[in-house]
């Protein structure tokens, strides 16, 4: 406990560097419960699980109950999650063409077990057509774990972008980072002079990517600025007005900003900031396309993210925004085929 009359620095506001959770001490708790209904019937629904037997394929998500949610303390992510699950299957025996359909139940899927530990149970309607039960209950298992390994990673990177607030360093001392390099420079990349400090005087960095599509620049430029193809990649209701000064909103308002600066097919600079980042904060972020032999690369420069949501911010363009886009070009080639 501090003496009298010098007060415990974690306590004063006036200090902070974002005026409510210095350093991340206290409990900050968000719920994840609607999100993650989204995201498990994104990666569940849909499944494919083929083999000698035959093709099965997973339909909705029947049942979901339980809840999930993920609290910041001290500077660290806990998470905590209960789910009852249950999918229906339908599935044709190869050699017969014999049509059947059945059930796959998870009782409890937490954060007390791994994915490998999680119970999954699977079920099927009466009569012929075990070899397809026996296909659920091997190939179709490891297909269902895989799906809640990547619901599951999307919680804890996607869904928390932003919850590590920027913290500040004690009076008279530097905030210093240590980066290894990647390894993998056409995809990320760090200026080793790029921390500075910018708003509200807390610690940023300046975070640089490349990313190659295959798309014209065009193309690309207009995934970026047409509100239904942003809605496509990013699986969300946005706002996108793309003219100087119009407004950006994304990923359900955690992500937000407005156009600075729009050259069609070759430039856009935007303001952008995460939902969680300390009041009034953007970074700015240029997009620059260059045209590569029937391909665009996509030239990202982040100026002024905190640096304590450094890793969320670079997980964020990568995972939700070029992975997603690479999905949506891919399934536009599929249909013109």
């Amino acid at each position: 406990m501090a003496k009298w009359g010098q007060g415990d620095p974690r306590w004063i506001v006036e200090e902070r560097a974002d005026a409510t959770n210095v350093n991340n001490w206290h409990w900050t708790e968000r719920d994840a419960t609607s999100w993650s209904k989204r995201k498990l019937k994104e990666v569940l629904e849909g499944l494919v699980v083929e083999g000698e037997a035959g093709r099965c394929e997973i339909g909705d998500l029947k049942h979901v109950e339980g809840e999930a949610s993920c609290n910041s303390r001290k500077g660290k992510l806990i998470f905590f999650y209960e789910w009852n699950l249950r999918l229906g299957w339908r599935g044709t025996v190869k050699e017969s063409g014999e049509k059947h359909k059945g059930s796959v139940e998870i009782p409890n899927l937490s954060e007390e077990n791994e994915v490998d530990d999680t119970e999954i149970n699977v079920s099927k309607k009466k009569g012929e057509g075990d070899v397809l039960k026996d296909l659920m209950r091997t190939e179709g298992t490891m297909k269902v774990r895989e799906a809640l390994r990547d619901y599951l990673k999307a919680l804890k990177t996607e869904f928390t972008l932003g919850m590590i607030l920027p913290t500040k360093a004690p009076v008279g001392q530097e905030v210093t980072t240590e980066r290894r390099p990647s390894g993998n420079t056409i995809h990320d990349s760090v200026s080793p002079q790029s921390l500075d400090t910018v708003g509200v005087k807390i610690p940023t960095v300046r975070i640089l990517m490349r990313e190659v599509f295959n798309s014209s620049a065009d193309e690309l430029y207009s995934i970026f600025t047409t509100k239904e193809l942003v809605q496509k990649f990013s699986k969300c209701p946005a706002v996108i007005e793309a003219e100087k000064g119009g407004k950006l909103q994304m990923f359900e308002g955690c992500v937000s900003g407005e156009y600075t600066e729009l050259v069609p097919s070759q430039r856009i600079v935007l303001k952008w900031r995460c939902r969680s980042w300390p009041e009034e904060h953007y970074a700015t972020v240029a997009l620059n396309f260059k045209d590569v032999v029937a391909q665009t690369e996509l030239q990202l420069e982040c100026k002024g993210v905190p640096v304590s949501s450094e890793e969320s911010t670079r997980q964020c363009w990568r995972k939700q925004y070029f992975e997603e886009i690479h999905t949506l070009l891919q399934q536009s080639k599929d249909t013109m085929e």
